[in-house]
């Protein structure tokens, strides 16, 4: 999953995906301490996020191999970051949260969550940890990670306590109370029977959660025993509480027109004219905008809309869901009888198809919202400044 430019790193930005092993990978804010901030050196030195998330999905065939690689490769070169960091890796077996803090000390560590266990990462965090988190099935980390928190007074190994990361080197919040609600709610769920899919998809379109800088939505389904090109992830083009989550499996070679790269949002380029080879794609409607304009309806009057949205929204995956039976099978029968081509042009019909029907409920939604935002409510105007 590429993006624009940010905080200052060059485009395009690279925040996990789903590789050729089936490895998950997201970026996640976590910030760092004020003083790791004001400490950190100008000019930085180091990969930056988008660097190593980009790395371990080129390269990782496990969740635990894609942290020993960014471990790896922060001992190494060093992290250039904005002010802290996260990311997570899952397979079909684990997840893993990474921590990359600010400050320039090569810090980081690294939790395992195992299958019976739910995190929601909003910001990404990590607890406490044990002393032998370097050789710990559960843990890993920088080697100075303790050492340093204790020479700069932020850790006291006599006191009795153990080192709990967040308080140490983040901003000693935890979880948001909404957060933390969320994965309650998961983690009673997981002890009386299995979180499926929709209980994710139902958590990340939580308002909580997908709020307008969420930028976009992605659940990954990881299964064991899955052939290369049926690996699937569940894609929503913008915050997940208007756009709906589409299946696109890695054996699918293009999107359509309207979810490509449109100028919307593009860094500098309001202050120019079209590039005549980008005449084609700027001539459709854009999904991201669409979406946004749905999802600015709704934000306007959310008790009143909100909830035959997220109605809609899920009817339509629903619908999906059920379909990936038959899709997974057609697409099976085709590769076992050596056409692979074929395999590909039938799953890249499918997710096309349906992302065109998706793109055309939200329209219809923020059409009907809009008609009736203004006859009941009216539109809100910008109040004049005063003078």
């Amino acid at each position: 999953m590429n993006y624009s430019a940010f905080a200052g790193f060059p485009a395009p930005l690279t925040n996990g995906g789903l590789n050729e092993h089936h490895v998950a990978g997201r970026d996640v804010w976590s910030p760092s301490r004020d003083e790791l901030g004001k400490m950190t050196p100008n000019p930085q030195t180091g990969l930056n996020y988008s660097d190593l998330s980009r790395i371990a999905m080129e390269r990782a065939t496990t969740a635990r191999e894609a942290v020993e690689i960014v471990g790896e490769l922060i001992d190494k070169y060093g992290y250039a970051t904005y002010g802290g960091n996260s990311h997570f890796f899952a397979d079909a077996d684990e997840g893993w949260v990474f921590l990359n803090f600010a400050g320039g000390q090569k810090l980081w560590v690294a939790q395992r969550v195992g299958p019976d266990e739910v995190r929601v990462s909003r910001p990404g965090y990590i607890g406490e940890i044990p002393n032998d988190y370097r050789t710990h099935p559960n843990f890993r980390g920088s080697a100075n990670l303790i050492l340093f928190a204790v020479e700069q007074g932020w850790y006291d190994p006599q006191a009795g306590k153990p080192f709990n990361v967040n308080h140490v080197y983040g901003d000693g919040k935890m979880r948001h109370p909404s957060i933390e609600l969320i994965e309650d709610r998961l983690t009673e769920k997981a002890k009386h029977g299995k979180v499926g899919l929709v209980d994710v998809m139902r958590a990340v379109r939580t308002t909580e959660v997908t709020r307008e800088t969420a930028g976009y939505g992605q659940v990954a389904h990881l299964r064991k025993d899955v052939p290369v090109e049926l690996g699937m992830l569940w894609v929503a083009g913008a915050p997940s509480s208007p756009a709906p989550f589409i299946p696109f499996r890695l054996g699918v070679t293009s999107v359509p027109p309207e979810f490509q790269r449109h100028r919307y949002l593009s860094e500098k380029e309001a202050a120019s004219f079209q590039d005549i080879a980008q005449r084609g794609i700027e001539s459709t409607r854009y999904a991201f905008q669409v979406y946004k304009r749905l999802l600015y309806l709704v934000q306007e009057h959310e008790e009143k809309f909100l909830p035959e949205v997220t109605e809609a929204l899920e009817a339509f995956e629903s619908r999906l869901i059920e379909d990936q039976g038959f899709v997974e099978a057609t697409a099976r029968a085709l590769y076992d009888s050596k056409q692979p081509e074929l395999a590909r042009r039938f799953l890249t019909y499918y997710s096309q198809t349906e992302a065109m029907h998706g793109l055309q409920l939200a329209e219809s939604l923020a059409q009907s919202i809009e008609a009736r935002t203004k006859v009941i409510f009216g539109i809100r105007s910008l109040e004049p400044k005063a003078k």
